[in-house]
């Protein structure tokens, strides 16, 4: 089949031919960003909290007023909770991975404060109970002891003598050796020791968008924190969450009345409640893709069997010249692969303009080629199939048509 004259027809038929590769280019530009993105959520998704999620559950708990020994009610509380049936342990805190909201602040490797932050981190105050009650896991040094363990109040902006991190953040930190032992600077010019190393431990940012750079640069502190809003967190053992979480309030409740406990919850919940948007995204922008699609094809369809209107006589008259009706075929296959090849060659250089405007200036993540490459041939396989109807059509027109001055 030759080009060239395939070329000279579309020349007499340009308009519709530009719109078509125009529209093939726009939905190939935003079907391999679009996919870009959705695996990007589907990754942050699906990435482990650190914690033994499967077996864990929250509650919020507020005093009536304000309680004379708030520390002793939290103490008594955590006692309570533990001693259920069930329950390895529980610890009462500000944050935890995926909960929304936190602590942040900048980690120093310097005393100085004007040589600012080697990296971002969220804060996690913890208590003796906190690797157990969380499941985390230890993979260097130790945890806190219970001799250790201050008080840490809402406005605090005190030194910590002992820290643990995590793996990612020790590693961000202290790229050669091991950070068991060394020194960082948080709040003043007061030193804390890394004491010890998680495996991991997300922050509670990353499924709003904020922070995904750091979504493991967790820092754990020996305090409890002191406050009259606090989140419980309650690991059990395997089987045992749903009774264990019924029985939590009652137990509470045993202790004193004077209290509202909210949001009790397993924390596949929490995270459920927390890629929310995410998930909503992603299915709206699937359903854009699926919509682009379709109108693609749709216009793709209508464009050839349009053309096949326009040219019975001349198909006829190829027909009449020997032309089989594989020629035929082959004939509209080849015009439609040229105007697809020509739009998914804009496709790709908008596609990739577009993610790397996005990355400049929104942040997000540089698309990797191979969602380019998978957008194009998914668009070209497609307009193959869409014209495979109207070509079939133009196939079976009848040599005689050429003599009938149709």
């Amino acid at each position: 089949m030759e080009i060239l004259p395939i070329l000279r027809a579309l020349k007499r038929n340009k308009v519709g031919a530009v719109l078509v590769a125009m529209q093939i280019a726009l939905t190939l530009a935003v079907v391999a960003n679009a996919l870009s993105i959705i695996q990007y959520h589907m990754s942050n998704m699906g990435r482990p909290s650190g914690m033994d999620e499967t077996n864990i559950f929250t509650l919020q708990n507020h005093w009536v007023g304000q309680p004379e020994h708030l520390r002793a009610s939290i103490e008594d509380d955590m006692a309570a909770l533990r001693g259920l049936p069930g329950v390895v342990d529980a610890e009462a805190t500000d944050a935890y991975p995926l909960l929304g909201g936190g602590w942040g602040w900048g980690i120093r490797l310097k005393p100085d404060p004007h040589r600012g932050a080697v990296a971002p981190t969220t804060l996690y105050f913890e208590d003796a109970h906190g690797l157990d009650a969380l499941g985390l896991k230890l993979v260097g040094g130790r945890w806190f002891s219970a001799s250790e363990i201050g008080e840490w109040n809402m406005n605090d902006l005190k030194g910590s003598p002992s820290a643990v991190l995590t793996a990612a953040l020790a590693k961000k930190l202290f790229p050669t050796g091991n950070p068991v032992g060394q020194v960082v600077y948080l709040f003043d010019n007061s030193p804390v020791h890394v004491v010890g190393l998680v495996d991991r431990a997300q922050t509670p940012w990353p499924a709003q968008g904020f922070g995904d750079g750091w979504a493991e640069f967790s820092t754990f502190l020996p305090f409890q924190f002191i406050n009259n809003g606090l989140s419980y967190v309650v690991r059990t053992r395997p089987g045992q969450l749903t009774a264990a979480m019924r029985a939590a309030p009652d137990r509470l409740s045993r202790i004193t009345r004077q209290r509202v406990i909210e949001h009790l919850m397993p924390f596949s919940e929490t995270r459920t409640a927390a890629y929310q948007v995410q998930k909503s995204e992603s299915w709206l922008l699937a359903t854009v893709v699926g919509l682009l699609l379709a109108i693609t094809v749709f216009g793709t369809v209508g464009l050839s069997m349009y053309w096949v209107g326009q040219r019975r006589r001349q198909i006829g008259l190829r027909r009449a010249l020997g032309a089989t009706r594989v020629d035929i075929l082959r004939y509209f296959h080849t015009e439609n692969f040229l105007i697809a090849g020509a739009g998914a060659l804009l496709g790709i250089a908008g596609g990739l303009g577009a993610s790397l405007w996005m990355a400049t200036h929104l942040g997000t993540e540089r698309m990797s080629p191979m969602y380019i490459g998978i957008g194009a041939v998914t668009v070209l396989v497609l307009s193959q199939l869409a014209v495979l109807g109207p070509a079939l059509r133009a196939s079976l027109i009848p040599p005689s048509l050429a003599t009938r001055g149709l």
